[in-house]
């Protein structure tokens, strides 16, 4: 018996010893738009915080989303969740909801109305369909945590955070404020309302940097949620920081006998990448400004929680692919068409077929939704309907492979990495009736460049941990964004959250 408490207590004190003390505060990073090889390729020129993490923390160098398609709202949704769209539901930045019978946004909420702006509707986490890291930490304490999402924009906000969250905010460009949700709160925060009394966005208007110069109209320079100078340069990153750090010391996260979570997404990068390329200067100049970004990030948290209580982990939401004028300069294979040719090739096909009428209900990114109730209408054959776009989109030059809603929802798909992507991609209640993907380098959009693909260069992330009880060092082996979750989940000693499918990282704990 003696001999069994003693194996007991050692098995105890080593599995105490491999896991990292629990932290006051979890800062979940996530760089919008950020490629794995911008790492090393702009090496040379991190002198902060990138720097930093290079050093001190656990780089796994392989890290891949497993799902289809990359784009933010997914990235966003798996990043804390662990989960796949085929079980969060978040499948895609917009879709078509049929129940609603309307397109949709991942986190639009007609229930809600925003909070700091003007008289809009609100957003909330509502369509998403698992809990959160920050859900299970303030489940397991009866809601002492405090959990806060930032971010530039309103999904990157509030899907990282969570349904129990207290706060989410993000940057509405037709007041330039800071806001947030009813589905939080009815007023904003003290804090908050001052924040945006500063007008720190507006000190950036006819700021030039490199070649470009701001507007000086407000209208022209906050933009829209397509076209934002503002955004789609440094400044929209330096805003947001300065509101990170005021919500720090404002909220006295890391400061009490619980774990806190502050998530913060930098969303400019995505806007430069789209406006930019990859490859362009302004690329690395937006990346260079988000090194220095970070390391007064981790200088604020130095002064108000001090970084030995603080786990850092950062990723980004998904990467990016080469721009067809940057394809065509390294004589890659690759080129453009507009974003609306699959979805126009695909309605001509059908109402030559079947009648007149609009057979195509929406299209984003890769996915196309057809009219239901048109075909319902005609009394047609949905199955045979969805073979016919099938054909008609695989008329369009460079598509590599056309899914049906039907082949997804049997599994009768090929057996390889890029099927297992899309049905991981696939949730049966939401999921568009045609997704396809084009070959690599080809892109479908009217941007400069884009994502959304299961192709390397758009599902490699970096995947970074940072904090005491993290072994330093490159870890080669093939992970997935998935497993930050669970792993977060075990060092906090809370359940894993309930859609994650991923593993504990358990070879960057101290022995």
């Amino acid at each position: 018996m003696k001999r069994a408490l003693l194996l007991a207590a050692l098995a105890a004190s080593l599995l105490s010893a491999a896991t990292p003390k629990k932290p006051k505060l979890v800062v979940a990073i996530i760089i919008d738009q950020f490629r794995y090889d911008y790492l090393t390729r702009f090496r040379g020129d991190f002198t902060a915080g990138f720097d930093r993490l290079l050093r001190h923390g656990a780089l796994f160098t392989n890290a891949k989303y497993i799902h289809f398609p990359t784009v933010t709202a997914i990235g966003h949704s798996t990043f804390l969740s662990g989960g796949t769209p085929s079980i969060t539901g978040i499948v895609g930045n917009d879709w078509y909801d049929r129940q609603e019978n309307k397109a949709v946004t991942s986190v639009s909420d007609s229930d809600t109305k925003l909070v700091g702006g003007g008289n809009d509707p609100g957003a909330s986490p509502h369509r998403l369909l698992v809990s959160t890291l920050g859900d299970e930490l303030k489940m397991s304490d009866g809601g002492k945590s405090r959990v806060i999402g930032i971010s530039l924009k309103d999904r990157a906000a509030i899907l990282p955070a969570g349904h129990m969250a207290n706060a989410a905010y993000w940057f509405d460009l037709k007041s330039g404020n800071f806001v947030s949700s009813t589905y939080y709160f009815q007023e904003l925060p003290g804090w908050v309302s001052d924040f945006n009394a500063g007008r720190s966005a507006d000190k950036f208007m006819g700021v030039k940097w490199l070649n470009h110069t701001l507007p000086t109209e407000r209208k022209a320079y906050f933009g829209n949620n397509t076209e934002s100078p503002f955004e789609a340069s440094p400044y929209g990153n330096e805003v947001m920081e300065q509101f990170v750090e005021r919500a720090i010391a404002a909220e006295q996260l890391g400061k009490r006998d619980v774990t806190d979570i502050l998530t913060v997404s930098y969303s400019s990068n995505d806007k430069v990448g789209h406006d930019y390329g990859t490859f362009s200067p302004e690329e690395r100049e937006v990346t260079i400004a988000t090194d220095k970004l970070l390391e007064r990030l981790f200088q604020a948290l130095d002064r108000q929680v001090g970084l030995d209580n603080v786990l850092v982990v950062l990723t980004g939401d998904h990467g990016v692919s080469l721009s067809a004028q940057e394809a065509q300069a390294n004589r890659m294979p690759g080129g453009r068409y507009p974003g609306s040719t699959v979805k126009n090739v695909i309605q001509g096909a059908l109402a030559a077929r079947y009648g007149e009428g609009q057979w195509v209900a929406g299209s984003w990114d890769l996915s196309i939704f057809l009219n239901r109730k048109l075909i319902a209408d005609h009394h047609l054959d949905p199955v045979e309907v969805r073979r016919a776009a099938a054909e008609a989109a695989y008329t369009v030059d460079h598509l590599a492979r056309v899914y049906t809603w039907d082949q997804l929802v049997s599994g009768a798909v090929p057996g390889d990495e890029m099927s297992r992507r899309v049905m991981n991609g696939f949730n049966v209640r939401r999921s568009a009736d045609l997704n396809f993907m084009p070959e690599p380098y080809w892109l479908v959009t009217n941007s400069t460049t884009s994502h959304g693909t299961t192709y390397s260069y758009d599902a490699h992330v970096p995947v970074i941990f940072l904090g005491p009880g993290i072994v330093p060092g490159h870890y080669d082996d093939s992970v997935t964004v998935n497993d930050i979750a669970p792993t977060l989940a075990t060092i906090l000693e809370v359940e894993t959250p309930s859609g994650s499918i991923g593993r504990v990282l358990t070879e960057m704990f101290a022995k």
